[in-house]
């Protein structure tokens, strides 16, 4: 599920005429740096919401051919996060899912994010498996942090700040939408459904982490790949 459908306001005036799944990072739109990652861990079929200026994101969408998209059209009300995943449930079948945001770029550092999250899964002890970034490899993020982490089981920031930032992209369990509410709401209340079962659990991407929310974060990641080598880019194997 690739959650799309935000109005991007933090990334005016550029999202003035375009959503803002597709502004350009190094030359690509976030959208295709977030399918072309699933593509790789051997997703085959995405589903995709779309809200804000809808006809430029389907017309983006029909040109992928590597993947079957189907579209979640949240037209008429934006749903939010956890609302977006209500609206497809069901398309989302039984199985986990992986689950992302379009907004963050993922540089790893030996292991392919989505294949870090797969081999942490554990079907008997989990229904939200989330990725977490340190606070201090964050860029493009002024925020104090989401999580405070107790070996793998993340809890809400308590203190002031928080040592890890959630990078956007977790697996999540579809029977956690089973009972949620119509209409929009946050993805908050399925993890906090899952950490009162104790299903909840984490792991800490170990690269860089780059929050693409507003244009000064846009430019950093611009920067981050401009002096970056070819060499470098692909000892990275650079992922969204």
């Amino acid at each position: 599920m690739v959650l799309a459908a935000g109005l991007g306001t933090r990334m005016r005036p550029l999202t003035d005429t375009l959503p803002k799944p597709l502004i350009k990072v190094a030359g690509k739109a976030l959208i295709d740096w977030t399918l072309d990652r699933f593509a790789a861990a051997g997703v085959t079929r995405a589903i995709v919401n779309v809200h804000y200026r809808a006809d430029q994101m389907e017309e983006h969408l029909r040109t992928r051919r590597d993947l079957e998209i189907i579209i979640s059209d949240e037209r008429a009300l934006l749903l939010e996060t956890g609302g977006g995943l209500k609206k497809a449930r069901a398309q989302l079948g039984e199985r986990p899912v992986f689950c992302t945001n379009t907004d963050a770029i993922l540089v790893d550092e030996g292991v392919e994010p989505c294949a870090l999250l797969a081999d942490a899964w554990r079907d008997e002890t989990m229904d939200a498996l989330l990725l977490l970034a340190p606070l201090e490899a964050a860029s493009g993020y002024d925020g104090k942090g989401d999580f405070d982490l107790a070996g793998d089981r993340p809890s809400w920031r308590t203190g002031e700040q928080a040592g890890y930032v959630f990078t956007g992209l977790q697996i999540i369990r579809p029977a956690l939408l089973d009972g949620a509410p119509e209409g929009p709401f946050s993805t908050r209340l399925l993890w906090d459904k899952a950490m009162a079962a104790d299903r909840t659990r984490a792991i800490v991407h170990r690269g860089p982490w780059m929050h693409v929310g507003d244009p000064q974060g846009l430019a950093i990641a611009d920067a981050f790949f401009d002096k970056m080598t070819d060499v470098e880019k692909r000892k990275a194997r650079l992922s969204v």
